[in-house]
This record gives structure tokens, C-alpha cells and sequence, in this order.
């Protein structure tokens, strides 16, 4: 459960620090449906850019934001459906797109459900604590931001072998970052940081994105329901939802596979990983480059019960496709193929993760032979405009992308995606991954016992965690009300 104590004093120092900053705080329901959201509100937004560091950003935490840079309202969720000229099956994939989140990534979803409910009852003060964030990637970017619209004061952990982009944007937003050795896979040196920061510093939270529940609930919710939104649209009198298919990461996003599950009870979760660390599925190791995901152990937050495939995808498959996406020939290729020049046109709109993203619905929907009536959704995390120096290096080491690169790459990892690292899970299967997480987190971290048994015995467990939502609602609300600042618009 998501701890909702109030801590008074703390409180009333945090809702003084709200009322001299101007700083309203949205609830999930108005991030699920921004009609909710004041008029005033709206009004205001007019003014400020998508990227920019005002806390009227908070109330575009929300997959409905209109895809402009700056001073947009709100419509409907952002999506993009794949054609199967370019996926190279006949499912429908469907994909929710992240670029259009503050920061240009929808973590900034998750690190707002970590830190909010502790804001809003006191239990982080932001006049002396600063709030760490320790990443892969995104997650530390998204944090900083919204302690920076939330006026706290915040630590961005991150591996040094991670974009140039990341570390430039960081350091005019976080007041310190801290680089880990290693790449992508490297978490348990972040982990070991955030112990030492615990042992010598008396001022700081840890908001650890692969054990803090806020961030499967925040995807539950707002990614769930954005997903339920997408097919009461879509889905025809005939077609059929299938399920969805998500790198692992932190296992935030994935939680959405839980709230679809409730909806669509015979539904895929598939849990996918990169094929040079593939921890799910063979208890591995290794380094890899598919930026946004960590590896090495399986996230406390991740629902094992409601997984029921783990496939691995190779990062040299993302790292082409990456080129093929974006590169003037391998764009000219795909047009000559029959994908639409529109379409073409927003292959930007994939970061490397989010390519490892489609391999896995294409994957899904081969490992169950899927036809022109069945729907895979799949996220789209960030975008390319977070990586232009990972295409840089490409374009350096390799050279020059001709048409034979891209035709090379289309065949080969599109429509020749194979089935090969596919596990279906059985309960067995389920129950061995799941006990995976005793060894980082009951021996190293400090869970107990106890808990990683309810987590996989307990039937109440999440069902509880997921209903909190409407409380950490009431105490959002609640908070704006001693501030007084709704009242004032």
C-alpha cells in the first residue's frame, strides 16, 4: 500500500510553500479527463510552452494534450496506428504516443504519482528535504522536472554511458546529478548510490521508481484508462482487444496491463526485455542499448500473476530500425514499400524503446497468429528528439544509411521479426520470476518476507494498492483547499 499518513506539521509547511509559489496540484481523475480541469487553468496554458519549468505544466501530465510545443489545449488520447506494410502483420497495433508529456517522455506520469501523494500529506517537506531520483533514463528526467514545478529541490541518479541529451537537459533542471558507472543495465550500481546518500545525508527521500507503487498506479489509472479510451473509439462490432505488449523497465508502464486485464479478462500482458540482458527470461545478465528500461532484477512493483509472456528483443534490431526510421534514405525506402508519407513523417515519434515497444506487439501478435480483427496496444515512452546524438554516433561508426541498408533492415527486423525469445508462462513460470525479486530486494533492499509473499498469495494485494487512487484524490483536493489558490482563480 501507498503510505497516506499525514504528517501535520510537515504538511503545513509544504501548503505554505504551494501558496507562495502558486502552485495548484491536479488530481488523477482530471489528468484521465482534462475537462475537468478549471477554466482558468486552461485559460493560462495558453501562454506557457509544453518543456516549460511553470507549474501549470502539472495539468498537462496527461496522454490528451494537443501535439503542439506550446500553448495547447486538450482532445482526445494521442495515438498512432501501425499499417501492416510496415509492421509486417495483419493485427491492428496500435500505439499511445508519449512525446507530447512535459519533457517530452509520459514518465513524467509516474515520478508525479511517487511524489504527490507524499507532498500532499506531509510526508516529503520541500523547505529542507530534497527528493532523489534515481533512473535509467526518463524517470529521473520526469522526477526532476516535477520537483522543480513542485518548488523541491531534487538528485537525478543516472549511468554515465546514457544519452549526451539527458545530462545537458538535467543539469539546468536538477540541482545535482550524479552519474553511475556502466550503461542502461546498470541498477544495482543506482541502488548502491541511493544507500550511500541514505547513510550520509539526513535530507534526502528516495523515490525509487522500480519499488515505489505510485508509479504502477499512476500507469494503472491514467495509462489504463487512455488505453480503454482508445478502444471504445477503435474497436469495431467485430474486433477484439488481444492485449499489450511493454518493455519491463521499471514494470510502472506495464501496470496498465493490469487495469486492461480487469476490463478484458482474457487479455495478453507481455512483459518484454533486451536480448543482451535477458533477466525474465534466463535469470540473465549483460549491457545493452535500449535506452529506458533496466535490467538485472525484477522490479518490486511488477505484477508477475498478471504476466503471461517475456520475450527479448535485440538491440541491434532497435538501433537499425532507429536508422531506418529516421534517416532520409531508409524514410524514401518505406514510402516505396507502401507506408504512407504521413506515417513516415512521425517515425520520429519513436525513441529506442519505444521501437523495442512495436517489435514486441509484432512478436505477440505472430506468437498468436493474430488477424486484421485483433487489436495489440503498445506505448510509445519518448521520442528521437532525446536521442539525436545516439544517431549521430550510429551515422560515425557505420556510416552513411543507403537504400540497401534499408531494405535490409525493413526485411530483416520488421517483417522478418521472428518468434524466437517467445516464453508463454504458466504458473510456475509466473511464481520463478517472481521469486527472482527475493534476491535484490528482500536481501539487498530491505522488503520483507512477508511481503513478497502477499505479493504473490495475498489476492487483495494490488486490488488495494489500485484503490487508492480515489483517496490520494481526496487528499490532492484537500491540500488545494488549505492553500486557497483554486478559490482565487
Amino acid at each position: 500500500m501507498i503510505d497516506l499518513t499525514i504528517h501535520q506539521e510537515q504538511l503545513e509547511r509544504t501548503v505554505q510553500r504551494a501558496r507562495e509559489r502558486d502552485i495548484i496540484i491536479p488530481t488523477f481523475a482530471q489528468m484521465k479527463d482534462p475537462a475537468l480541469i478549471p477554466d482558468e487553468i486552461k485559460a493560462r496554458l495558453k501562454g506557457v510552452g509544453l518543456w516549460d519549468v511553470n507549474s501549470l505544466n502539472l495539468f498537462r501530465i496527461t496522454w490528451k494534450n494537443k501535439p503542439v510545443a506550446h500553448g495547447g489545449g486538450f482532445g482526445g488520447v494521442n495515438y498512432i496506428e501501425l499499417p501492416s506494410t510496415l509492421t509486417g502483420v495483419d493485427a491492428r497495433i496500435i500505439c499511445l504516443v508519449g512525446k507530447w508529456f512535459p519533457t517530452g517522455a509520459h514518465k513524467v506520469g509516474a515520478t508525479f504519482g511517487c511524489l504527490a501523494p507524499r507532498l500532499v500529506t506531509g510526508q516529503f517537506d520541500p523547505t529542507y528535504q530534497k527528493a532523489v531520483w534515481p533512473s535509467t533514463g526518463n524517470y529521473c528526467r520526469g522526477g526532476a522536472y516535477n520537483a522543480a514545478l513542485l518548488a523541491c529541490e531534487s538528485i537525478a541518479i543516472l549511468p554515465e554511458e546514457m544519452s549526451r541529451e539527458r545530462f545537458e537537459w538535467l543539469s539546468n533542471v536538477a540541482g545535482e546529478v550524479i552519474a553511475t558507472p556502466g550503461c542502461e543495465s546498470n541498477v544495482k550500481e543506482i541502488f548502491d548510490k541511493c544507500w550511500e546518500l541514505r547513510q550520509t545525508r539526513e535530507d534526502v527521500v528516495i523515490f525509487n521508481q522500480f519499488d515505489e507503487f505510485g508509479n504502477h498506479l499512476w500507469h494503472y489509472d491514467v495509462t489504463g484508462h487512455a488505453m480503454e479510451e482508445v478502444l471504445q473509439r477503435e474497436l469495431g462490432p467485430h474486433d477484439a482487444y488481444r492485449g499489450v505488449a511493454l518493455t519491463t523497465g521499471s514494470a510502472g508502464t506495464i501496470g496498465c496491463g493490469d487495469y486492461m486485464k480487469k476490463l478484458f479478462p482474457t487479455s495478453k500482458v507481455a512483459a518484454s526485455e533486451a536480448l543482451q540482458c535477458p533477466t525474465l527470461m534466463l535469470n540473465g545478465f549483460g549491457g545493452h542499448r535500449i535506452e529506458g528500461i533496466g535490467d538485472k532484477h525484477v522490479p518490486w512493483i511488477h505484477n508477475l500473476k498478471n504476466t503471461d509472456l517475456v520475450m527479448a528483443i535485440d538491440d541491434e534490431a532497435c538501433m537499425s530500425l532507429v536508422r531506418l526510421f529516421n534517416e532520409p534514405a531508409g524514410r524514401a525506402y518505406l514510402v516505396r514499400q507502401g507506408v504512407s508519407e504521413s506515417l513516415v513523417g512521425q517515425l520520429d515519434l519513436l525513441g529506442i524503446s519505444s521501437v523495442a515497444n512495436v517489435l514486441s506487439s509484432i512478436k505477440l501478435a505472430k506468437w498468436y497468429e493474430m488477424g486484421e480483427r485483433d487489436v495489440v496496444l503498445t506505448v510509445w515512452t519518448d521520442s528521437m528528439e532525446l536521442y539525436q546524438s545516439r544517431l549521430r554516433e550510429l551515422h560515425e561508426e557505420h556510416g552513411e544509411y543507403t537504400e540497401a541498408d534499408a531494405a535490409a533492415d525493413y526485411h530483416r527486423h520488421l517483417l522478418g521479426c521472428t518468434l524466437d525469445y517467445v516464453e508463454e508462462l504458466g504458473y510456475w513460470d509466473r511464481k520463478r520470476i517472481h521469486n527472482l525479486k527475493y534476491f535484490t530486494w528482500v536481501e539487498q533492499q530491505g522488503k520483507t518476507y512477508q511481503e513478497i509473499q502477499a505479493q504473490w498469495y495475498d489476492d487483495d494485494y494490488w486490488t488495494d494498492i489500485h484503490a487508492q487512487v480515489e483517496e490520494i484524490d481526496e487528499r490532492i483536493e484537500a491540500f488545494n483547499q488549505m492553500t486557497g489558490l483554486l478559490e482565487g482563480l
